[in-house]
């Protein structure tokens, strides 16, 4: 005789003695999987109507049922559902509510079903549905850059390596090349979901289901493209939250770096760019602070995704098929992941649609640092002389302006002609920034005409999934 304690519970009959109470809150996962409840009803509700259709429910019971299941959505929506820690997760509170609220035919809903099907079908559609809200975040901030760029294509800027002055560049050019960082990550999305949009439902709890089913059916109602092939893997499969997580690590790892560089340049030291207040906040005990808490965080919420990725791989890398209890801890890694990508995507586009720019201090830090020395060496090379040997005099005219403490458009003729007879006044026009930056004039370059082009060239990118 099953003990009174276990008689909610859908394995009650097997059981003797009660669950330990700290048994029964341990693995219970109701706490955060409830958030699936949306896509838990969407799914018995498909899989209802399925039954129906293949004469495995009458219509009188499916359409009960499905009544009944809608009457639980909005009673959960409105406030009025209380989940219960017993019933162990999201599947089971909603079933027993059913069963309350329609008697025993609620009890014909997991028909050709188990819990280990529905949770992977309830899973990915909650995923993808989560990759879609991700992706138009991402498509708005990446207009954002867009604009971003367009207004400051001709803003000329140091570029880096190594941390230390190169080349003048277009800021709006530098916008872009964060532009091609999402591209990418959007792009991975794009295709993860692809993988995301397959449905296990049907498989049953590893083998199947000795009812006449019709997965095509449910896979139509529900948005599957495709219905997995096989029972075994459709249920212990968690590739797909994988992948997602390495997507979303690639993403986040992307927005720490330019994060860096907005804490970079909002500093006293730079001063390139004024992060907008309401994105900032002060110090408790140094009045004049004005710290770019956002991009910091942003910087540091890197590490819980990415620790997440790895999560997820170390809970499946030992388990052997079919489905474990492991697969309960996919969850929370994946809900945290999700929202943690939806809050930095929101907090990124409002911060750059409200980013000041200030070219006067980026021009400036582009005329230290002999930005224009390689436009030097490009120009003895077009004299007849070999690049090796065009970079080491160079090279000698950078040591002169050191020791003079000068920029190397600040020599005389005569400092040029020493170093090498071929050198003509024309060299003063090579080295000013602005000739460098429009010298650049090639697809993919810096040049502020080939930065507007590569901008709407971007916009037609976006337009396309």
């Amino acid at each position: 005789m099953s003990d009174s304690a276990n008689s909610e519970k859908p394995w009650g009959g097997r059981f003797t003695a009660p669950t330990d109470a700290f048994v029964e809150r341990f693995t219970a996962s109701v706490e955060f999987d409830q958030r699936l409840y949306a896509h838990d009803i969407d799914g018995s509700i498909a899989h209802a109507s399925m039954l129906s259709e293949s004469g495995i429910l009458s219509a009188d019971e499916g359409e009960t049922i499905i009544d009944g299941l809608k009457a639980v959505r909005e009673d959960i929506e409105n406030g009025r559902f209380e989940w219960s820690v017993a019933l162990e997760d999201v599947h089971m509170n909603i079933e027993r509510a059913l069963v309350e609220r329609i008697g025993d035919v609620g009890k014909k809903l997991h028909t050709g079903r188990s819990r280990n099907d529905q949770v992977a079908t309830d899973i990915r559609l909650f995923l993808r549905d989560q990759i879609d809200e991700i992706l138009q975040g991402l498509e708005k901030l990446m207009h954002g850059l867009i604009d971003l760029a367009g207004r400051e294509a001709a803003t000329v800027m140091p570029g880096y390596t190594h941390l230390q002055t190169a080349q003048p560049v277009s800021f709006g050019h530098h916008m872009l090349a964060w532009f091609e960082m999402l591209a990418r990550d959007r792009e991975r999305l794009i295709d993860c979901r692809k993988r995301v949009n397959v449905m296990p439902l049907g498989a049953g709890a590893l083998a199947g289901t000795t009812f006449p089913i019709d997965r095509t059916m449910t896979a139509a109602q529900l948005g599957f493209e495709r219905i997995a092939e096989n029972s075994l893997d459709a249920v212990s499969d968690r590739d797909f939250a994988i992948e997602f997580n390495a997507a979303a690590s690639i993403l986040m790892m992307h927005f720490s770096r330019m994060s860096e560089e907005l804490v970079l340049w909002n500093s006293q030291q730079f001063s390139f760019v004024d992060i907008g207040d309401a994105f900032c906040t002060g110090s408790s005990m140094m009045p004049q602070k004005k710290n770019p808490d956002v991009p910091e965080l942003v910087r540091g919420k890197s590490g819980r995704v990415i620790g997440h990725l790895v999560s997820l791989l170390t809970l499946m890398k030992s388990q052997p098929l079919a489905y474990n209890k492991d697969n309960q801890e996919d969850k929370e890694p994946l809900f945290d992941t999700v929202d943690t990508i939806i809050d930095c995507i929101k907090a990124f586009g409002d911060l750059i649609a409200d980013l000041n720019v200030n070219a006067v201090n980026m021009r400036a830090a582009a005329e230290q640092g002999f930005a224009t020395a390689t436009d030097f060496a490009d120009y003895l090379v077009r004299t007849g002389l070999p690049f090796r040997d065009a970079h080491a005099v160079v090279g000698a005219a950078v040591r002169i302006a050191i020791d003079r403490g000068c920029d190397l458009k600040d020599l005389e003729r005569s400092d040029f002609t020493a170093l090498h007879p071929d050198i003509t006044d024309d060299v003063y026009e090579v080295l000013d920034i602005d000739h460098s930056l429009n010298a650049r004039d090639h697809f993919g370059g810096t040049a502020p005409n080939q930065v507007r082009a590569s901008c709407a060239r971007a916009r037609e990118r976006l337009s396309e999934r």
